[in-house]
């Protein structure tokens, strides 16, 4: 500032001043032209950070996954990235920590509290290798819309897939209300090898060997009820995870009524299908990976068919059957039912629906048993003392097939 006020006054050349100041007269005129430009202003000290990063997220880029962010606040960075890929494939898009540091940055990450897990369950379910070989349902757990009024949302998913087959509200939570709602995604997508479910109503009952009517017409329909293991969430743990970010999504705040409550739930399904990218299917959407089965929903329910080796018995709308002059209980979940009693020795007969072993039956004292674990159980619960019976022939109709589940199917 000196120099340049001294250089004005005009007292000396610019050669004398650079020798006072021991600076050249390049330096010399450069300052003296910072001064004409700005006046005493322009001799502060500039900024010396570079004007251009080369490795800089460019502004558009970062407005773009901001944005995606804002609608879709649950969403994570390799998600957020796979969707911006899809949509303008043409354009580079940062690294997955890149979008992510750019999320924290900007305020728009929430840290989960970390909690202590108990170790994962080690006995993993067989068959979900493939679109419907195992669909998996459940109710996500019931909450209030805004006006007061109870909404308990069904859900249906293909677990290879993921892919949602129904998000739907019910009026009431029972079997004819649920069967509506799988007779209608089974005429639109066809039937599954397997349903997995928990042992809640109506998939389950306390009726013998937990059948409920729903499950009776699944069988009739070739499908296997599978029922996880009570107080064990995680053996279904693919659709329990589906119903967390259902919950994120959509109930959190809940909707103002009813109908608005299920224009969420169809909104969240058509995205969770086909735009959600899903990490366990390598970042793919449900809707490309799923296909509908093939096998049909048949347009007349046909009845369980037993061969020459089983005694066959109608159950009567009381749940019993008729057996030597006598009635015999049953469960009236079976009414109308044709049984198959095979023979394991002059006494003793397993019950069977379709192909499912589901009762033991004593003809001597007219009594329904329950099916033993095992040959002692059988004899401290079916024969008397000193009795010895076989065990149970092998179901003449059994064929050997691929293992839908490691637990028994009813």
């Amino acid at each position: 500032m000196r120099f340049v006020l001294e250089y004005e006054r005009g007292m000396q050349t610019m050669t004398e001043l650079c020798k006072a100041y021991q600076i050249t007269r390049e330096t010399g005129y450069y300052w003296v032209r910072r001064y004409e430009q700005g006046g005493l202003e322009a001799l502060q000290d500039r900024d010396r950070a570079p004007r251009r990063h080369p490795n800089q997220t460019a502004e558009a880029v970062e407005q773009a996954v901001l944005a995606l962010r804002r609608v879709h606040m649950n969403w994570g960075p390799r998600k957020l990235k796979r969707v911006l890929e899809r949509a303008q494939p043409q354009r580079c898009w940062p690294a997955v920590s890149t979008l992510g540091a750019l999320l924290a940055r900007e305020g728009l990450v929430v840290a989960r509290k970390k909690r202590r897990r108990a170790p994962p369950y080690r006995e993993p379910f067989a068959g979900a290798d493939a679109a419907n070989r195992v669909w998996c349902a459940d109710f996500k757990g019931w909450f209030r819309t805004a006006d007061g009024e109870r909404i308990d949302p069904l859900t249906i998913s293909d677990a290879y897939s993921r892919y949602l087959l129904r998000c739907q509200c019910v009026e009431k939570a029972d079997g004819p209300a649920v069967r509506a709602i799988f007779e209608s995604a089974f005429r639109e997508y066809g039937l599954p090898q397997a349903i997995r479910t928990d042992n809640g109503v109506p998939f389950a009952s306390r009726a013998l060997a937990g059948l409920s009517r729903l499950a009776v017409w699944w069988i009739k329909l070739g499908i296997v009820p599978e029922r996880i293991a009570a107080g064990h969430p995680e053996q279904n743990g693919r659709h329990e995870r589906m119903h967390r970010t259902l919950k994120q999504e959509t109930a959190s705040p809940p909707a103002r009524n009813r109908r608005a409550q299920q224009r969420a739930f169809d909104r969240f399904r058509r995205e969770y299908n086909e735009e959600r990218p899903h990490e366990a299917l390598g970042l793919e959407t449900p809707s490309t990976v799923y296909t509908a089965s093939g096998r049909e929903y048949p347009v007349r329910l046909a009845e369980p068919e037993y061969g020459s080796a089983f005694l066959v018995r109608r159950v009567r709308q009381c749940g019993q059957f008729h057996w030597q002059g006598e009635s015999v209980f049953l469960s009236e979940t079976l009414a109308g039912e044709p049984l198959g009693l095979l023979p394991i020795d002059e006494r003793f007969y397993t019950v069977y629906f379709a192909l499912y072993p589901i009762a033991r039956f004593d003809s001597c004292k007219r009594e329904i048993l329950a099916l033993p674990k095992s040959k002692k159980d059988f004899l401290r619960t079916g024969a008397g003392e000193g009795e010895v019976s076989p065990s149970p022939a092998p179901h003449p109709l059994e064929t050997p097939e691929p293992e839908v589940s490691g637990m028994c199917p009813v």
